[in-house]
């Protein structure tokens, strides 16, 4: 059966619109050290409500299957992509809600720019927002092996964590080589997203040999969005991050306030990419929503 869909569902002041922590289990397991310049981490999502309403903030692509629950990701262009047995979760543009009929079960990996290159080939920019049938981009591996995954994870033959680490397997044998020169430039914008709130948009020009409308359209083809939307989507995350931690400290909070032009515009940005406002970040209410903002998933940045 479809979730239930409910016309409030994304509003990031809608405290009841979101499955509380308690009633959530996430296990993030750290790749192999070979896996990690192409996956952030390796993951056991779990909850069984009959309904379960989560964010997934603006990420860059996972591989994820799903053994149980049925329900759809409602994307701000007003389409909605069920969640395919075995799927493909392209480059996020903004927050994105989430809605099943559960119980939900969840396993599988959240890549980096350079993991969605080496493994899907697909141009980021032109593929985002969606989520797809694995199969028709990876080919009949990656569903031979995900049926064999959710039948031995149904039957409790396998963990959840260990069938994460399958897919990350199957990931480590799949990867195709990247050009060089586009592996210097997307090291080169991390470094650039992480210099700053607000990096300078010229400073990548020249990088790699590129002018500065290749670079442009190289940015888009490996994380999703150019230079100039990206920085805003990073300046959003690295906020949410620290705004998140227990204990702001002071030059954190007074970078967070010289990033924005004023507290509405944060406000604004934080809630259209991470999908809450900052007074909501540290609430228990979206255990999912807290570790994809935890630092170490902002790895492509130098962290």
């Amino acid at each position: 059966m479809d979730a239930p869909r409910s016309p409030n569902v994304g509003l990031p002041d809608d405290r009841e619109a979101f499955t509380s922590a308690a009633l959530i289990s996430v296990d993030y397991i750290a790749p192999p050290e070979q896996l990690a310049p192409f996956v952030t981490t390796l993951y056991h999502f779990r909850c069984d409500e009959p309904v379960i309403r989560d964010i997934q903030p603006a990420a860059v692509g996972q591989v994820c299957l799903f053994p149980h629950g049925k329900g759809e990701m409602l994307f701000a262009a007003g389409h909605r992509d069920p969640n395919h047995e075995v799927g493909l979760l392209t480059p996020l543009s903004r927050a994105t809600p989430i809605e099943v009929a559960g119980p939900f079960h969840a396993f599988g990996a959240a890549l980096t720019p350079l993991g969605w290159a080496a493994l899907t080939g697909l141009h980021a920019g032109e593929h985002r927002d969606r989520l797809l049938p694995a199969g028709a981009v990876l080919g009949p591996g990656i569903d031979a092996l995900g049926q064999e995954l959710l039948a031995a994870y149904r039957d409790r033959r396998m963990s959840g964590r260990d069938c994460a680490q399958a897919v990350g397997g199957f990931i480590g044998a799949n990867l195709k080589p990247v050009n060089p020169r586009h592996l210097e430039l997307v090291a080169a914008t991390g470094q650039w997203l992480a210099a700053s709130f607000n990096p300078d948009l010229g400073a990548l020009a020249g990088t790699a040999g590129y002018s500065a409308r290749q670079v442009q359209r190289l940015v888009e083809r490996y994380f999703g969005l150019p230079p100039r939307a990206l920085a805003r989507k990073y300046r959003a995350l690295r906020a949410a991050t620290l705004l998140s931690a227990p204990n702001l400290e002071m030059e954190d909070e007074a970078a967070i306030a010289e990033a924005f032009f004023d507290q509405p515009h944060m406000i604004r940005e934080i809630a259209h990419f991470v999908g809450r406002t900052p007074a909501r970040l540290g609430d228990a209410s979206t255990p999912y929503l807290a570790e994809m903002i935890d630092p170490r998933n902002l790895r492509e940045l130098g962290g």
